[in-house]
Order: C-alpha cells, then structure tokens, then sequence
C-alpha cells in the first residue's frame, strides 16, 4: 500500500513549453466560480508540471465523484481478463436469485457491455426510482426499473448502471471493489491509501466516493495512454483499452462540446483525445497524439471551461517547442507559491442585540404561555431571582400552603390536578417510579429530566412546560434561518446547536403555581433574528 511518485523532468526535457502550462495556471485562478486543487500534467511518462493550491497538498485525497467511475471500468477489465465474467453476459444472469421477480422483457435482455455503456435502455438518470424500489438493493431496484427502450439504443447518464457493474465484478470475484483492486490495480502503479464511499447495503458505490490523490489519477490515465502496460507489465488487455475510450454510444449533450463526442466504457470521448472526469472539475484527460496525461482536481460548476482552457493553452504548449531552461524555472517557482486567496468574512454578529425583544407563544393549553427573551446592558444575561409565586388555587387555601422555590412550608399539601394541557400530575412527582416515567414521557425536548429537591416537587411539571416552550422558541427561530438550542437549569436540554449566550427566559402561567416564575435557557443563533412575535 505504499505509494510510488511517478519520475520527474524538466518540462524542457520533454518538449513542453514551460510559458504554455503556465498559462494554463492562471486560466484556471481567473475563471469565475473556479476554486482549483490540484494540477499534475505528464509527458512521456514524466510528471513535467505540478501544483496545490494551499491549503491542498499532494499528499492529500480528494473526492473523485463520477471520476470513480473509470477505476470501477478498470475493474471489469480485470475479471474480464480473469474469465470472471464477459460482456455479453445479461446482468439478470450474475444476480439469479431475481429471475423471478424481473419480468420485464427488455430488463431481462440488458447486458453487461450495455450497463458499462450506460445504454441500459432507460431514458433518464433511474438513481431516484430505484432506490425507492429496494433501497437495501440497488441492483435488484435497478432491474425491476423497466427500460424506456431497447438496451444498447440510447444514452442515459445513469448511476445504477455502474452500481451494477461494481455488484457484478464484487459477486464474481467475491470481495469488494477495492480490495479486489487493491493487489491487481493499486500496488502495481504505486497509488497509496483509498477511501471508497458505500452503499447502505455495505457495497462500494461504484460511481462515485472514491478518495485518491491527484498523482493516483494522472497514474490511471497513465496506464491506458500505454494501452494497458505498466513498467513492461501489461495490467489490463489492450483490446479492453481500445473498446474503453472509444464511442460506443452517442451522447449529444446539448450546449457541452466535449460532452457531445460519445461515450465508452465509463470514459468520455472528448475533442482531444478522452477523459474520465467526476463533478466540480475533477480531470483525467488523455491526450494519445500527444503522448501526455492531464489530471485536475477543483470545484467548479462550469466544467466545459476548463477543458477549454486545456485546449487554448496545453495544446500549444505540448506541439509548439520549449522555452528553455529559464522558463522551466519560473513555471516551477510559479507552482511552489500556489495558494487559494482567503474567504472574505463579515465580523461576527452580537448575540445578544440579535436576539432582544424575541418572543414566542404557544397555542395550545399550556401551563406556561410565553417567552421572552431580554438582553441586558453589556450583551450579559443575568440569572433570574427566584421569587415566591403562587397558583389560584394555592392563593384560595390557607397561608400554610402557600409553597416557594426554596423549599416547602410545614402543614398538611393539598392534591389539586395537573395544568391545563399537561396530563401528567403534578403532586408524588418526587417518587422515582413516576420520575422516571416523566423523564421518558418528556423525551426528546427534556434529555436529562433531573428536579431537585429545593425546586418542589410540584415544580416538575413547570419544568417540563419549560422544556415544550423551549423547543417552540427552537422551531421558531428555525423558520427564520436560526438554530438555536436550550439549556433548562434542572439539566434538560432541546437540541439545536452548541451552547452561547445565556438569554433569559420568563414564564407566565396561567392559574399555575409557576406563574411568574423565570429560567434560563442557552441559546446560539446563526442568522438573522427571528419576527418579534410567533405563533407556533
């Protein structure tokens, strides 16, 4: 699993111009929307120019997306080559235990070579419906899809098809992806650790989520620019290459000339020579007339132009002669101080000025009906006194029941029911069976339901109603683009973002015993605050 460095040259050495590359370079600093990764350019088996952008090294992996897709070719290459399969095998036939079920005429007809084509038949991408067919078997959701048309007629760029190609070579050889890669494909050409995303079901996703180096992609596009060999080993069959990159189907992208050359084995033809490549500007062009290989890693929207860029500036640069030794030298110091300019930032905003003056209701019957949230000078939140409060019933009954934070007054306690809208009683909430039966009814707004002694235990309900506020003020504050979280002080917690400032929170209820009564509640915002008033 160690990785090998491709050789190194002089750009000069190999009949490259230095200046050419190096305008390639900054084509791609200037294009709009274009954040470049990684650059390596190889002519005659030489790396000739190389470049990262900081903070990305060379050393780094980067999500390949659609570009997996032409290591996952390579891999029916090889059990093709192995007799673990053929071309003209139905796909129905690698997966027999759903004969049965796929009755489809034109499903049962489908090929292996059709689904390496993406000409399974389908007229558009079928990812979504077969998945919501069978989403622990993507094979099986795949072929119960019927095909809009004849297999082999038509092109639909279609992940499920290289998803099948990777389930049928993973069956055949009886190990995943890239462990079946690993000794046949990764050791021979030096490539070092990779990642490969899966599937929900375990399966590598074929077409894309593999993580390799941009080095490790120039290394395959290497590979089939010497139509199969590697250091006088011949990897995969040269016949494999040549059916690969040439045009098995048309694909007539509108708008994409490069998207408008044909499609093969999970390889693009391109007007140059052809290519894999994966979402947001990841390359692997092949240029056979010119003997080099050109691998990019970026995020762009607007691929098209950086193949344009290739053409206007690589072309030239590889067919019209060198700049000398000079010239070798400013393209090497231009490619060692590549860096990404900083993101331009806004300071950030006061918490607390954002959220003075919020304040939420709930609609229902609740013992509490309303928060509101008060900033104190200073952007500090101070803790609420505690006061003596009372509910109407307590206030209709003797002096001697009267009840306050601090503790209980001595005499006879009177059973009275729960709040309105709050079904569980109030009074033996100390017991621990009911607690414990409260804590699991609070869930999830209350995480950790733990009231202590010198609240009272008819204060457990209170804390509960606090608790269903809170998630109100939450989903409040969500649908105006915030996300808040809250700490109750007796532990209970609503989820939402990590702990901030401390607003305070006020609670009124009405006839209950916790009218008055005030908490706090942690809370962390991420836009703009929330409308004065809502409704929930």
């Amino acid at each position: 699993m160690t990785s090998r460095p491709l050789p190194r040259s002089a750009p000069s050495a190999q009949g490259v111009a230095a200046t050419g590359v190096a305008a390639f370079v900054d084509a791609l600093e200037t294009l709009p929307g274009l954040d470049p990764h990684g650059v390596v350019l190889v002519r005659h088996g030489h790396v000739v120019a190389e470049g990262w952008w900081a903070p990305y090294t060379a050393d780094q992996v980067h999500l390949l997306y659609s570009l997996s897709k032409s290591f996952t070719s390579t891999a029916v290459a090889l059990a093709v080559a192995e007799g673990l399969l053929d071309l003209d095998d139905t796909v129905l036939g690698h997966f027999p235990e759903l004969d049965a079920e796929v009755t489809d005429p034109r499903a049962r007809r489908m090929r292996v070579r059709h689904v390496a084509a993406m000409a399974s038949g389908h007229h558009e991408e079928a990812l979504d419906r077969a998945d919501a067919l069978d989403p622990a078997d993507l094979v099986r959701g795949f072929l119960l899809t019927p095909p809009d048309a004849e297999p082999g007629t038509v092109f639909a760029y279609n992940q499920p098809c290289t998803y099948t190609l990777g389930a049928i070579v993973a069956r055949a050889a009886g190990t995943g992806l890239t462990d079946y890669l690993r000794p046949r494909l990764f050791d021979p050409l030096g490539i070092g650790p990779v990642a490969w995303a899966r599937h929900r079901s375990g399966q590598e996703l074929g077409f894309s989520g593999l993580y390799a180096r941009t080095e490790d992609v120039a290394k395959l596009g290497l590979l089939y620019l010497q139509r199969g060999v590697w250091q006088g080993r011949q990897l995969i069959p040269a016949g494999w290459v040549a059916e690969a990159t040439r045009a098995q189907v048309s694909t007539g992208v509108e708008g994409k000339p490069d998207w408008q050359q044909g499609y093969g084995f999970q390889f693009w033809r391109s007007r140059h020579g052809f290519r894999g490549d994966g979402a947001f500007g990841q390359f692997c062009v092949v240029l056979p007339d010119d003997d080099a290989v050109l691998a990019v890693t970026a995020a762009t929207e607007d691929m098209q132009a950086v193949l344009d860029a290739a053409w206007e500036h690589l072309l030239p640069a590889l067919r019209g002669g060198t700049d000398g030794p000079d010239a070798d030298a400013e393209l090497a110091a231009r490619t060692a101080a590549l860096h990404l300019p900083p993101v331009a930032a806004a300071p950030a905003p006061d918490v607390a000025a954002r959220w003075d003056g919020f304040a939420a209701r709930t609609a229902g019957p609740s013992p509490v009906s309303s928060v509101q949230v008060t900033a104190l000078p200073g952007g500090q939140w101070r803790h609420p006194r505690r006061r003596r409060h009372r509910g109407a019933a307590e206030r209709a009954g003797p002096a001697r029941h009267r009840r306050h934070l601090g503790g209980e007054r001595a005499g006879r306690r009177r059973r009275r029911p729960a709040a309105p809208g709050d079904q569980r009683r109030l009074d033996g909430a100390g017991h621990p069976a009911l607690r414990r039966r409260l804590a699991a009814d609070a869930a999830p707004h209350q995480r950790d339901l733990r009231p202590r002694r010198r609240h009272g235990r008819r204060l457990l309900g209170h804390h509960a109603a606090v608790g269903r506020l809170a998630g109100d003020v939450v989903r409040a504050a969500r649908l105006n683009g915030q996300s808040p979280s809250t700490t109750h002080p007796c532990g209970s917690t609503v989820p939402g973002g990590a702990a901030g400032s401390l607003p305070r929170i006020r609670c009124a209820g009405a006839g209950s015993r916790t009218k008055g009564r005030s908490a706090r509640l942690r809370t962390t915002t991420s836009a703009a605050p929330p409308s004065t008033e809502l409704a929930r």
